[in-house]
């Protein structure tokens, strides 16, 4: 589950690939709670995903080879890292355009249904 103070959950599901993709090869080397802090922190608390969200996204990134991991021991801990692969890089960077695009294409919407909403309005 997400919790999203500022957005909808659905708007964050359908990205939360993208975010974990441009996290790791921005950040380089993380664990799963240091990814949801960063979010947090990088998004001054609008955005804060669970680490029930999170890991089932790690683990579909790794299955499509995205992502691999490496386990460290901390004492008695173990703290499993992800990394992004080449082709995680790939993705994200496809991912990252995608969604730019898709922002423009609703921005360009949602301006045109302002438009025809103030016309409308002034009738």
């Amino acid at each position: 589950m997400y919790i999203c103070p500022m957005y909808s959950s659905e708007l964050i599901k359908g990205t939360l690939k993208t975010i974990v993709l441009k996290l790791l090869k921005e950040q380089g080397k993380m664990y799963g709670y240091e990814i949801t802090q960063r979010v947090k922190e990088l998004t001054n608390d609008k955005i804060q995903i669970t680490e029930g969200a999170l890991y089932p996204t790690l683990h579909l990134l790794e299955k499509n080879g995205e992502v691999e991991t490496e386990t460290e021991y901390i004492g008695k801990r173990v703290r499993k890292y992800y990394t992004i692969t080449p082709k995680g890089n790939i993705t994200v960077d496809l991912k990252v355009n995608e969604f730019v695009d898709f922002m423009n294409t609703m921005k360009f919407l949602l301006d045109v249904e302002l438009k025809i909403a103030n016309v409308q309005g002034n009738r």
